[in-house]
């Protein structure tokens, strides 16, 4: 296969992987918010499978892409939400890209998404923490009070749940885009078997996730 083709693969596979986050984060849109502001995005997932098949870099263009099409389209936050958007996201999925396409197993794509969570929770904590008290315009004292009780369990039950989707989709959905991925991308020479422990790992965590999201939009 020619550079050219294989860049062009390239480039529709980053597009469609762009095109599903969006529709991702917009089917998630309607689910409540918790505390009023802080809502669940499922585009995480999406974008961090792109970050396994295609690397950091492509992830971090989507990221891009994705949350600028968001703010002009339907967030109502502008420029605020667009920059939490990409921290987050970022936060989420670079840790788990740059493992995987060192090390293409299970384990580095656990590991990294293990650390996503937690990059992304200490993060948005910060940044709340700067960024909030202008966008809800109140104190700042008001903002810290909500720090470790409201954005500490929210952003790792998000990150968790976000983490067991992926874990879930990403053999099913990289098969489905095989014959997309371009040599370069680096995808696996032989198909990842299916792991019974991992998979009941991850739908467990998801599970749980989902409860305690739920209680707290209550």
């Amino acid at each position: 296969m020619t550079q050219t083709a294989v860049k062009n693969r390239r480039i529709t596979l980053m597009a469609m992987l762009a095109a599903m986050a969006y529709v991702a984060m917009l089917i998630t849109r309607p689910l409540p918010a918790v505390a009023g502001f802080l809502s669940y995005d499922l585009k995480d997932v999406i974008i961090a499978i792109a970050g396994f098949i295609l690397g950091p870099a492509a992830a971090l263009l989507i990221t891009l892409v994705v949350s600028l099409i968001e703010m002009a389209t339907v967030s109502s936050t502008g420029p605020i939400g667009l920059l939490m958007n990409v921290l987050a996201t970022a936060a989420f999925v670079l840790p788990s890209a740059v493992l995987y396409r060192r090390n293409r197993t299970l384990k580095s794509a656990a590991l990294g998404l293990g650390l996503g969570v937690l990059l992304m929770t200490a993060v948005m904590l910060a940044w709340n923490y700067i960024i909030t008290p202008l966008y809800m315009n109140v104190p700042r004292s008001v903002v810290a009070g909500m720090l470790i009780p409201t954005f500490l369990p929210f952003n790792l039950i998000k990150g968790g749940l976000n983490a067991g989707i992926t874990m879930l989709l990403y053999k099913p959905l990289s098969g489905a885009l095989k014959r997309l991925m371009p040599a370069s991308a680096g995808a696996e020479s032989q198909p990842r078997r299916f792991n019974l422990t991992a998979t009941l790992v991850s739908a467990f965590v998801v599970v749980t996730c989902v409860i305690l999201f739920v209680l707290m939009a209550r």
